[in-house]
């Protein structure tokens, strides 16, 4: 392995926190963007405005922004919630989110509002005539939506779940800002020290080409997994 004049190992260290950070950043943004999403399929009309205000609020802001805006303000809330229950109970209970856990939270935040619209999208991509036919053949609510509904779903929805989590995956640079050690913060510290840039730069954008591959194939062979059943052409 290249030395980088001693901080060969810090950026692959670097690497690997960049990949782990991005990976649970999606789960939780998919996660949030499917309760969204169907939150504003839902009749509930309360909840419907709640998770309209979510979106446009995110995607109104940039997400350099929203991150200082979540990690700052969220550490203050919820200390102040934390503070009003330890007066209520009697307790001492004190919690810190380190800089790991705060950038997995604001970019699962952030982009769950991305995903949220992507799933919405899709669901209402579904043809309609394919969930009455599950129900024509007896299946219950959740084995309609397990079996029929949330296959068909994902095969709109993976383009846009594709382009949100390369998106996300770039993001994950502004981390760096709130403290976290990933791969560009190190090559940043690099850079100051050696002042090569080039050196150091180049294998981080190298690293993040090298994810983005990876993922360009994980989405391909999902892609032909949901579209099993289906022309290159039909719908």
């Amino acid at each position: 392995m290249i030395d980088f004049q001693g901080y060969g190992w810090r950026l692959l260290d670097g690497a690997l926190l960049t990949a782990e950070l991005a990976v649970l950043s999606l789960v939780l943004a998919l996660v949030i963007g499917l309760a969204v999403a169907s939150i504003k399929l839902s009749r509930s009309r309360v909840l419907h405005v709640l998770a309209t205000v979510y979106t446009t609020v995110i995607r109104g802001v940039p997400d350099l922004v929203m991150m200082m805006l979540l990690f700052y303000g969220g550490q203050i809330g919820m200390n102040m919630l934390i503070d009003q229950f330890n007066h209520w109970v009697g307790t001492d209970i004190f919690i810190n989110l380190n800089a790991f856990m705060a950038g997995v939270i604001t970019l699962g935040v952030i982009y769950g509002a991305y995903m949220s619209e992507t799933f919405r999208g899709a669901f209402l991509a579904v043809d309609s005539g394919q969930i009455e036919a599950a129900r024509a053949y007896g299946m219950s609510g959740w084995l309609t939506f397990r079996r029929v509904r949330f296959p068909l779903m994902m095969r709109h929805a993976l383009p846009g779940i594709n382009n949100n989590w390369l998106v996300l995956l770039k993001a994950t640079a502004l981390v760096s800002i709130i403290g976290l050690s990933d791969m560009v913060r190190i090559a940043e510290q690099a850079t100051k020290a050696t002042h090569e840039p080039f050196l150091f730069m180049v294998p981080v954008g190298l690293g993040y080409l090298a994810i983005t591959s990876v993922s360009e194939i994980v989405v391909a062979r999902l892609r032909r997994r949901f579209d099993t059943g289906f022309n290159s052409g039909g719908a």
